[in-house]
């Protein structure tokens, strides 16, 4: 469970209009750069989270006694306290911050994917031009200089906010009670016990799988084992061939000799 004291962001479902003005701020302050429109169906663009959008808002369409609605879900890093892709991560690039953030040092990151394959959010990608992955820092170079996070600062509806977690913790049961007295019977705070507990909390009006939410997600074990064991070989292979190196270049100097 995260501290008290540690830095989250609540959002709030019942109160987002799908407005993507936090999508488009958090392309803005991190300097993403766009994609290209893909049609499926659906409202929402782009389609999935990848190392140039680390936000967006999902919509989730429906008929219900034929009306047309849709559920709207903040997709992107849940910033997890028992988070999948910093125990996958072989060298330790993918860390814990202050406050709970979790972020990635691509200086040592060597594109091995691991935490890509154990993340049950689908919230970490590979980079193909930088070679290294890249996510969501929950605006970590704001939040450590005390601005909020640019999506909160973009939300015109309010249905994003952020502080303390003991503070977001307690709005969100606030809201989940003033939910509840108006008739949302389903309604939930996700986050409190997946993964550890997470930095990003929802109030939800449904069921998590309405929003497309994993029930009880858990650390890839089995990926993780096969990414160790591939990124394990992966550095044997590079010793050895090191060494080989060293040893022929020494044959050479010693001959020249």
């Amino acid at each position: 469970m995260p501290k008290p004291n540690d830095y989250a962001i609540l959002f709030d479902a019942s109160h987002c209009t799908g407005c993507r003005a936090c999508q488009v701020a958090c392309k803005q302050w991190n300097d993403l750069p766009g994609e290209a429109t893909v049609n499926t169906g659906s409202y929402e663009n782009p389609p999935s989270l990848s190392s140039m959008t680390w936000l967006r808002i999902k919509y989730t369409e429906g008929v219900d006694r034929g009306e047309v609605f849709w559920d709207f879900t903040r997709d992107s890093c849940m910033h997890c306290s028992s988070a999948a892709c910093v125990e996958a991560c072989p060298t330790g690039a993918v860390n814990y911050r202050e406050g709970g953030v979790v972020t990635v040092d691509q200086d040592w990151c060597i594109g091995c994917r691991n935490c890509v394959q154990a993340c049950p959010y689908d919230a970490i990608h590979f980079d193909e031009e930088k070679g290294v992955v890249d996510k969501c820092t929950l605006c970590y170079d704001r939040v450590s200089n005390g601005l909020e996070p640019a999506c909160v600062k973009a939300c015109p509806t309010g249905a994003l906010h952020s502080g303390r977690f003991a503070d977001m913790k307690a709005l969100a049961e606030q809201r989940l009670a003033a939910l509840k007295g108006a008739g949302y019977d389903q309604a939930r705070i996700y986050g409190l016990a997946e993964m550890g507990g997470t930095h990003v909390l929802y109030v939800l009006l449904k069921h998590p799988s309405a929003y497309g939410l994993p029930v009880g997600p858990v650390t890839e074990k089995r990926k993780v084992a096969s990414g160790w064991l591939s990124a394990g070989i992966a550095a044997a292979v590079l010793g050895f061939a090191g060494a080989r190196w060293i040893a022929e270049h020494r044959e050479e100097v010693g001959g020249e000799r």
